[in-house]
């Protein structure tokens, strides 16, 4: 074993290992990331750490270690782990004295550099799934003021990685993958929009080339930050390759006087053979957190796309008499209630019952939601204000802006700076008083523009990292004031979906868009991230709002399926034959809910690019649940066979058809396609089942039952 190293520290849980070195002198070093080497005795571990032993790179005269937090200083040529300066000086830090502390699968590591007088603390953690997690805090320990420029976790990558897999989007078109080489140099993805963003790579993976679902060795990092945040992959001249990311600091953002210290985001990285076993890891997390939701997600009607501005009680009160008897249990009044509020040109800021047309205030209509069952639920947009609005008339010193000039509007609206207390004041208590008045058991919390000029009016300063931090603060207030409280993050759609958002909240929306067609992209993506029980999912009109696009109830129902499902559509215009096609779809979800709110999700790789496949699988793999959906016209007819992955090779199952349009001819009239003729799990994830004779844009759900 190498001198240069004192211990070595190996972690391993849920399928992952992660070895590590600690150096007399230095930061600890990630030896290996990767799959999970078992019990490995020390000289086991000896071996590892002398294999590891990196080479000389005809750079320095002694090799280059690669330490948690990497050192410009200790020869390291790529991006450093921590930028910064003291007017110029104090540049270049290099962490020499160093204790570290395992407790359990947790590295605690505390540095200290005596010539830049900077400390770190760094936390790396291997959580049960197999998810690896990081964060760091620097301290400036100068009387004279430290400008922070970046802090960012770095983590080895295995030489195999030769393939980038990243999302892209815009509005209601968030999430779209993208694949790249790795080559020497720098692939990074910067997000400047003072919000996660629908063009956020969300989980930036690299992995051997041509990984898929359920193939290929992948590791893939996410930024678990709501403001802007940088990822990136680095492969160096000497091959060593590194993933990380964090938080992209604005020039002059984060300035530590003697004694502050700031935080980076939690950096999650998942390793995983195949992006279903990497999703699988950060699933299975998320489900373990004491704050997760727990009872069955209400099925949800939103009233946005059935009335948009058009705030009358009577159809109101009808639609909430309608969803009732589909089976709806959760009724969310959408933007449009509050004072001067009948366009999207005004009343932003102005969080009270507009009288005009709430005389009563919004009880008549509470209360009939509640005769009749349901929960209700609000929409706000707490960030943001409207120039034409009593609040900005008021205090126009609370919009974030650079001083002398106002931000460019979007959506004919401003940002409020809620890093300023008074408007953190105001929001926090007009909420409050309203989640108290009307005993709201949910909040629609909206944020609908990027952040431009994102400045504080009184000090200058850039201020993204403030506000996000504040925004944190008050969900987390309006949480301990009201218990039992949730809240859906939307954000133009899809354009806050992250961890950071998502320890205070109990949703997403995914996006604006709930054409069918498009949701199965976004569905299928945003699920690399989260279960499905976190994503909103509901069925639209039949014409989409943000498409044009026709489709079936059957197409929008299957898609809408895989999530918290729910409506989002004016069945006041249904007759009685429609209001019970939409109520056998939600008794269909009603019925599988446990099923999908609990189990593995899968993903198929299938032969044709126009056949998609989605599943989720019971954690016993006793059933399954599987879409299979017709995309576009394929090149070839009939469609053929496709895989239903993640069952139990050695069971039987019985498979049979539950939902979509009824397939015909063989061998779909067949007793297997019935259910009544059993086919092993072997069988239908390496063969697969014939695809439906289906037209574009079709689907069909087939129900999986494990039997003797």
């Amino acid at each position: 074993m190498s001198t240069a190293v004192r211990t070595i520290r190996h972690f391993h849980a849920g399928g992952v290992s992660v070895v590590l070195g600690c150096p007399t002198a230095g930061l600890p070093e990630i030896l290996y990331w990767g799959a999970d080497l078992g019990d490995l005795r020390p000289e086991d571990l000896a071996s590892l750490a002398d294999l590891a032993e990196p080479l000389l790179e005809n750079t320095t005269d002694r090799p280059v270690r690669l330490g948690v937090l990497p050192e410009h200083g200790a020869g390291w040529m790529g991006t450093p782990g921590l930028s910064g300066h003291r007017g110029g000086h104090d540049w270049s830090p290099l962490f020499t004295d160093v204790r570290h502390e395992v407790l359990g699968n947790r590295l605690l590591v505390h540095a200290e550099d005596p010539s830049t007088r900077l400390a770190l603390d760094y936390t790396l953690e291997l959580l049960d799934s197999g998810l690896l997690r990081a964060q760091a805090t620097v301290t400036n320990r100068d009387p004279q003021d430290y400008e922070l420029q970046n802090l960012v976790v770095v983590l080895p990558l295995a030489p195999e990685a030769h393939e980038i897999l990243d999302l892209a989007g815009r509005w209601a078109k968030e999430r779209v993958p993208q694949r790249h080489r790795v080559t020497v140099g720098t692939y990074r993805r910067e997000v400047r929009r003072g919000r996660t963003g629908a063009d956020s790579p969300t989980v930036l993976t690299a992995g051997v080339p041509g990984f898929g679902f359920r193939d290929g060795e992948t590791w893939g990092v996410h930024v678990a930050w709501s403001g802007n945040h940088q990822s990136f992959v680095e492969r160096m001249t000497s091959g060593r390759t590194v993933i990380g990311g964090g938080e992209l600091l604005l020039p002059g953002e984060v300035v530590l006087a003697a004694g502050e210290a700031y935080t980076s985001p939690w950096v999650y990285a998942a390793y995983g053979r195949g992006l279903d076993d990497q999703a699988a890891r950060f699933h299975r997390w998320l489900r373990s957190r004491p704050q997760h939701p727990t009872s069955d997600r209400p099925v949800t009607l939103n009233v946005w796309e059935a009335v948009y501005f058009d705030h009358r009680l009577e159809p109101l009160l009808e639609l909430a008499e309608r969803a009732a008897r589909v089976g709806v249990e959760r009724y969310v009044l959408d933007d449009g209630w509050f004072r001067g509020r009948r366009d999207d040109s005004a009343g932003l800021g102005d969080w009270f019952e507009d009288t005009g047309v709430w005389p009563e205030g919004l009880h008549p209509l509470v209360d009939r939601v509640r005769a009749l069952g349901m929960q209700f639920g609000l929409w706000f947009e707490p960030e943001m204000v409207n120039p034409d609005s009593d609040l900005a008339r008021n205090h126009p010193d609370w919009i974030l802006q650079v001083p002398g000039r106002l931000p460019l509007e979007a959506r004919r609206q401003q940002v409020l700076d809620l890093a300023e207390p008074g408007a953190y004041a105001y929001v926090l208590d007009r909420i409050s008083t309203l989640v108290a008045d009307y005993g709201l058991e949910y909040l629609k919390w909206d944020h609908n523009r990027d952040l431009v000029d994102a400045g504080s009016a009184t000090t200058g300063r850039a201020r993204v990292h403030d506000q996000t931090q504040a925004v944190y603060a008050l969900l987390d207030e309006l949480r301990r004031r009201h218990p039992g409280l949730e809240i859906e993050s939307c954000s133009s759609g899809g354009a806050r979906v992250d961890l950071g958002i998502l320890e205070r909240t109990d949703r997403v929306w995914a996006s604006d868009c709930i054409d069918p067609l498009e949701r199965q992209q976004i569905l299928r993506w945003t699920a690399q991230l989260l279960p499905a029980e976190l994503i909103g999912s509901h069925i639209g009109s039949a014409v989409s709002h943000t498409t044009g696009r026709a489709s079936s109830l059957d197409f929008r129902a299957v898609t809408a399926m895989f999530g918290h499902f729910g409506i989002e559509w004016n069945i006041n215009g249904l007759d009685e034959a429609e209001l019970a096609a939409v109520a056998g779809w939600v008794a269909l979800h009603k019925r599988f809910r446990p099923l999908l709110h609990s189990g593995t999700t899968v993903r198929g790789d299938a032969a044709l690019r126009e056949v998609a496949v989605a599943g989720v699988v019971a954690a016993d793999a006793s059933e399954a649940l599987f879409s299979l959906s017709l995309l576009a016209r394929p090149s070839t007819w009939p469609p053929g066979l496709v895989k239903l992955p993640g069952l139990d090779p050695d069971a039987r199952y019985a498979v049979a058809h539950v939902g979509g349009p009824e397939p015909s001819g063989q061998p779909f009239t067949a007793p297997a396609w019935q259910g009544g003729l059993a086919v092993s799990g072997r069988v239908l994830g390496s063969m697969g089942i014939q695809v439906p004779l289906l037209q574009p844009e079709q689907a069909v759900l087939v129900h999986v039952r494990a039997v003797p």
